[in-house]
């Protein structure tokens, strides 16, 4: 069930976001070679914990995952989609990393993520990850109250394919409020005028994931978390939490 969110709660929501964008931003200030993704997520740890916020992701563990997630963030490199485990592994040159963070402040949670290239930058990944904001930004346009779930899935997808990109099929986005994953679903890919209508209060964090080499094709992983890739394509993440408001979509983990 749908929870509506009050204008009051949309500007606690908002003070939560703020933290997230701190931690995306820390943590994209501190990637460069030779640092570990285990130590990303001490940095990330630091700005919770400077700003009183707890994780939603840290121990979170759904039906599907073996074990509960270790860390505050999700690191996912070059042929990584999402749910990245921070690990020893060091960061090289040319690599692409997204990074999915949440925070929990005030029992409400914010969520969003980003991408981008360590060192030198290939011009097919600089592509993937324009492509990926540039989803995000046509699904954050779509999120307006008249319109239906299946506009911003609809507005993603087309992005995603007119670029020639995958899209990993049944991951996407979701509701976000007291809980990090509420009803309802938001696809990165389907019709338009379909599915539910959005109306002023709910609160979805929009999230499109794009695999480079055009396929849907996914695997998790031995650590049963991360999804890979079935091509070893590369793949990009952006995510923003978004509320539906009266006067238009407002982001709510932006800086």
């Amino acid at each position: 069930m749908v929870q509506l969110k009050t204008d009051t709660s949309i500007e606690a929501m908002r003070e939560t976001g703020r933290v997230v964008a701190q931690v995306l931003t820390a943590v994209r200030e501190a990637a460069a070679v030779g640092v570990s993704l285990r130590e990303l997520d001490e940095v990330a740890r630091g700005v919770l914990r400077e700003a009183g916020a707890g994780s939603p992701f840290l121990n979170y563990r759904p039906h599907f995952a073996p074990t509960p997630f270790p860390a505050v963030i999700c690191t996912s490199v070059n042929d990584a989609i999402v749910h990245g485990v921070p690990t020893d592994q060091r960061l090289r040159d040319g690599d692409l990393v997204s990074i999915d963070a949440g925070a929990t402040l005030d029992g409400w949670v914010g969520d969003s993520a980003v991408s981008f290239t360590v060192g030198r930058a290939r011009p097919a990944d600089t592509r993937l990850i324009d492509t990926a904001f540039a989803a995000l930004d046509a699904g954050i346009a779509a999120a307006a109250v008249g319109n239906r779930i299946g506009d911003i899935a609809h507005a993603i997808g087309t992005v995603c394919r007119t670029a020639g990109y995958g899209i990993p099929e049944g991951f996407g986005g979701h509701g976000v409020g007291r809980s990090m994953h509420e009803d309802p679903a938001v696809p990165n890919e389907g019709r338009p005028g379909r599915g539910m209508p959005l109306r002023h209060g709910m609160v979805l964090a929009i999230e499109p994931m794009l695999i480079a080499g055009g396929h849907d094709a996914f695997h998790s992983d031995r650590d049963g978390w991360t999804l890979r890739t079935s091509d070893g394509s590369r793949a990009a993440h952006a995510e923003h939490t978004v509320a539906i408001t009266d006067e238009g979509p407002r982001v709510l983990t932006a800086l």
